[in-house]
């Protein structure tokens, strides 16, 4: 005999045709919720893989060079790290005028280099705000799917004069499936965002460093020694 196949009437689907706007609405922005997490979960990580990658180069490449100049052919175009010594290079050159007479070439540099690693910073952080969004308000959403959807199964139930099991259970359950949609969302959400955070300083700790020994590369003519191995 073959295996009789049961179908449940009260699953996800059940949920998108039964339920009204609101709950439709609902399920939307959780699906968007999660997709917009998976997408900056995926893409943070393969950026702070690639700068790990440039720290792991500059350390190898840069510091054996001879000179600035030829430590900064020896970096990829596109590394961050290139562009931090660029910027340092630059303002080591370009002080000169009347207002930058104001500012001795020392602090000029290291303004430089400062605004440098603040910029990698920020290209580190962006995305992290929508992951604490999502890790804090997505259970309350699901929450809120839940209510509705309670409202509405008990307010059917109470039209048609029937509080059997089978005609509570299901609806009741069906609107459960929100707090359920909400937690998987967050979860995900709070995890990833918590672990992009500990590596993030990871990668600024190694940037800030590399920024220390150039500036005293640049003005001190020497590397400070014991930094950026």
């Amino acid at each position: 005999m073959s295996p009789e196949i049961v179908t449940n009437p009260y699953g996800l689907e059940a949920l998108w045709h039964s339920g009204d706007w609101i709950a439709r609405a609902t399920l939307l922005i959780l699906v968007v919720m999660s997709m917009g997490s998976w997408y900056l979960l995926i893409t943070r990580l393969l950026a702070q893989n690639r700068l790990l990658r440039q720290g792991t180069e500059a350390r190898a490449r840069f510091w054996s060079a001879q000179s600035v100049q030829e430590g900064l052919e020896r970096l990829s175009p596109d590394s961050a790290y290139r562009r931090i010594a660029e910027n340092g290079t630059r303002a080591m050159e370009h002080h000169e005028g009347p207002l930058m007479e104001q500012i001795d070439r020392h602090t000029w540099v290291t303004l430089s280099l400062d605004r440098s690693v603040a910029e990698v910073q920020n290209r580190l952080q962006e995305g992290l705000t929508f992951l604490a969004t999502v890790g804090s308000t997505a259970p309350f959403v699901g929450l809120f799917g839940t209510v509705w959807g309670i409202y509405h199964a008990l307010t059917a139930i109470g039209i048609a004069g029937q509080a059997s099991i089978d005609k509570v259970a299901g609806p009741v359950g069906e609107a459960l499936i929100m707090t359920a949609l909400g937690l998987a969302v967050a979860v995900p959400a709070v995890l990833g965002y918590n672990a992009l955070v500990r590596r993030n300083r990871i990668v600024l700790d190694q940037i800030r460093v590399f920024g220390a020994d150039l500036h005293g590369v640049l003005l001190g003519g020497t590397r400070q020694t014991g930094r950026g191995n």
